[in-house]
């Protein structure tokens, strides 16, 4: 992925925030041959939403496939799939409705308020995900214990268009958003703008022009768990066939969340 290709994917987007919420279709593209597993993206994404210890929107996960002499290890990042039919938000809002909604644009939003106030909801929310891609906010600081806390860990941030700070998100459930206050400012998902392997493509799937378009039309794409009927908004590019997709669900790197 060339660095003209950066510059490409700001021009999708400035152009697809010139539409309504609603004719917008976010989807994201990763590309597991250009991750070099350093896990940029994940720190990056932790750094913009201001996350305690313990808690990342994003995994890389590092897996091997077939065996000797022909073992191939290869990284695979991850992050909420943005499911057009989502788990988490039917069995979320059985026990408090509203705690989880689906925007026009494919981004589905968590009111951490709500949920902070439904203990069976985040846990029903969490035990739906089949991509383990929720998680808890216990809270804590990384300079817990020293002199002072560090201005980045009480700084606010912004999340599902909110300003927010570290204390309204302790005792909820989090997750990816695609970092739509960056999106809605001009700006590309921190992991895609930090990933050194340039293996993230983000942009509007409705616009044919869009980079994401064409990497979903040209290459062989791949969801995950795709039987499960989730719908799912991140696609992959780079794996062989569907068992070499198989081996990055939960019997191998997924195991870490369960």
């Amino acid at each position: 992925m060339a660095v003209n290709e950066i510059v490409r994917m700001h021009e999708d987007l400035e152009r697809a925030l010139k539409k309504p919420t609603k004719k917008r279709s976010w989807v994201m593209v990763i590309d597991v041959r250009r991750c070099v597993g350093d896990h940029a993206c994940a720190v990056s994404c932790m750094a913009e939403n201001v996350c305690p210890p313990g808690t990342s929107y994003r995994w890389v996960f590092e897996t091997e496939y077939q065996s000797y002499p022909n073992l191939d290890r290869f990284f695979m990042p991850g992050n909420c799939q943005q499911c057009d039919n989502p788990p988490c938000m039917k069995a979320a809002n059985k026990h408090k409705k509203g705690a989880i909604v689906k925007r026009p644009d494919g981004i589905v939003v968590f009111d951490y308020a709500k949920l902070a106030r439904s203990r069976s909801a985040r846990e029903a929310a969490m035990k739906a995900c089949p991509y383990y891609a929720i998680v808890e906010d216990r809270g804590g600081y990384y300079t817990e214990g020293t002199p002072k806390l560090e201005p980045y860990e009480t700084r606010d941030f912004f999340e599902y268009g909110k300003k927010l700070n570290r204390k309204k998100t302790r005792g909820t459930i989090r997750k990816c958003h695609f970092c739509v206050h960056r999106l809605e400012a001009g700006m590309l998902p921190a992991c895609v703008s930090t990933c050194i392997g340039r293996a993230m493509y983000f942009g509007d799937k409705n616009d044919p022009r869009s980079l994401v378009s064409e990497l979903i039309k040209k290459e062989k794409v791949w969801r995950l768990k795709e039987a499960e009927g989730t719908k799912p908004r991140v696609y992959y590019i780079g794996f062989e066939d569907r068992a070499h997709i198989a081996i990055s669900t939960p019997a191998t790197c997924q195991v870490c969340h369960q």
